[in-house]
């Protein structure tokens, strides 16, 4: 890595939020425009069987029905046009990537190796299982569907968009979406996985503001889903996780005006983990809904820990706020931004990190003691604890998807890691993982997917699942997007 801080650097050094990362590698400019809406279209698919194409896709034939191009292994350019955000999936070997400027692209990908050979979408590759590049699959590239088009309160995104640019077009017209944090995230991996995010308590999950999508499901359709058409589907798209049911080509989700924000980062000496924890676990589910929080508690003897977040108003409306806050940090800053401003301070670095990660979700309050004692063990680790409550509580756990409505917090464990030691970082994450939920906190977030969770269907998605296994066996019943941690 260069002299620029990277992601998770930038985390410990400011005591920042780790929220939001799903999708991968930034594009200098929108994409093509993307209508709002179109009728249900279907590329030539043969109907639904119960046994699957035999042999390779053509991709002779499939290259001459993309706008964008096809990549095979033998070609230039196969290296990078494969590559995921996590440079530890660099030796991944996907048959094929085809680069996606607009549905019937899609269309013509589900066409060819649905059922032949395993199909991933790609958004952004921040997947942390690496599952958006899979050996011997077809990697569905939607980078080339990047537009973001804002139409009064409502903003039409493609499925390639990132984060970057979608604050950066958002702030130009005064309007705000809640999402994540990382610039290079792709808006369909954080949508279809929740999306949390900084603005989080005030304005609810990226997916509760989705009005509805457009997406090619396995049948070679292409639907535009909504509380009123396909609502199974729709309910399942937010909060049911990527690489699911098919492939998003854009969304639309209202926004709201964009506010002025007020950022903030606590500073605590070295040992005091655990009161920190315990203070901010009473303290934040009282806090108002303008205020996000997170805290972070480095891993190693005697681990740092720091409090950081963003109001949604002035500075003596957050002064107010922290009042309530019962441990004393050794250093406070706080500065008032613009919205656009703000997602930029949240922002980080674009470049690529190795890493291992897993989460958990806290719905009780976990002993402080218990969480600064587990990341003592581990030194360059950090837990990363993201704020709930607020406007996601104000949802049901069964109105979608994402099931973790009651909850206090996510926790990401995160771990640097080269080629070399990464079976030892996921042994420490696992051990970190598993020590979580025996003090209490047993959930999980999907967008920090980990293979090696025991009871992650259970933990990603609660109650939910009996009923996603539904939508997924109705609109995929020959596991055309079957993949390890697939519905």
């Amino acid at each position: 890595m260069n002299m620029t801080l990277g992601r998770r650097t930038f985390l410990r050094a400011a005591g920042l939020t780790a929220v939001g990362a799903v999708a991968a590698a930034c594009t200098a400019k929108p994409g093509p425009s993307v209508p709002q809406t179109s009728p249900t279209t279907r590329a030539s698919v043969p109907p639904s069987t119960s046994s699957k194409p035999s042999g390779p896709p053509d991709w002779n034939a499939l290259r001459g029905k993309l706008s964008g191009d096809l990549v095979l292994p033998s070609e230039g350019g196969f290296a990078t046009a494969k590559r995921a955000f996590n440079p530890l999936f660099d030796g991944r070997n996907p048959a094929a990537v085809a680069k996606c400027a607009k549905p019937e692209d899609v269309q013509a990908c589900v066409e060819a190796a649905g059922g032949r050979i395993p199909l991933a979408a790609r958004s952004g590759g921040h997947s942390y299982a690496g599952y958006s590049a899979p050996d011997g699959g077809l990697v569905i590239d939607v980078g080339g569907m990047a537009g973001v088009e804002v139409q009064g309160d409502q903003v039409v995104i493609g499925a390639g968009a990132k984060l970057g640019d979608v604050y950066s077009e958002l702030a130009k017209a005064g309007r705000c979406l809640p999402a994540g944090s990382c610039p290079t995230v792709g808006i369909a991996g954080l949508a279809l996985g929740g999306g949390i995010g900084v603005l989080t308590r005030k304005y609810g999950l990226t997916c509760d503001r989705l009005q509805s999508a457009r997406i090619v499901t396995p049948d070679g359709k292409l639907r535009t889903v909504s509380a009123q058409a396909d609502d199974d589907l729709f309910w399942a798209l937010r909060g049911g996780g990527g690489g699911n049911f098919g492939v998003v080509t854009s969304f639309t989700f209202t926004t709201v005006e964009a506010p002025t924000v007020t950022v903030f980062s606590l500073k605590f000496p070295s040992g005091s983990a655990s009161d920190v924890v315990d203070a901010w676990q009473r303290w934040l589910p009282s806090a108002p809904p303008e205020l996000w929080s997170n805290c972070v508690v480095s891993g190693g003897p005697g681990g740092a820990c720091r409090v950081g977040g963003a109001f949604v108003g002035s500075s003596a409306g957050l002064t107010s706020a922290l009042s309530g806050f019962s441990v004393t940090p050794s250093s406070r800053t706080m500065k008032t931004l613009g919205y656009g401003a703000a997602m930029n301070y949240f922002s980080g670095s674009s470049e690529r990190q190795t890493f291992v990660g897993s989460s958990r979700i806290i719905t009780d309050p976990v002993e402080g003691g218990k969480i600064a004692d587990l990341a003592s063990g581990h030194k360059g680790m950090d837990l990363l604890i993201d704020g709930l409550g607020g406007a996601v509580g104000d949802i049901a756990p069964t109105a979608t998807a994402f099931p973790h409505r009651k909850a206090l917090a996510s926790i990401q464990v995160y771990a640097p890691a080269t080629a070399s030691s990464q079976d030892t970082a996921r042994k420490s994450v696992s051990t970190v993982v598993a020590g979580l939920a025996d003090a209490g906190a047993r959930g999980g977030y999907v967008n920090y997917i980990d293979p090696d969770l025991p009871d992650w269907k259970s933990a990603y998605y609660g109650d939910n699942a009996a009923r996603l296994d539904q939508v997924a066996k109705k609109y995929d019943p020959n596991g055309v997007f079957k993949f390890a941690q697939s519905v």
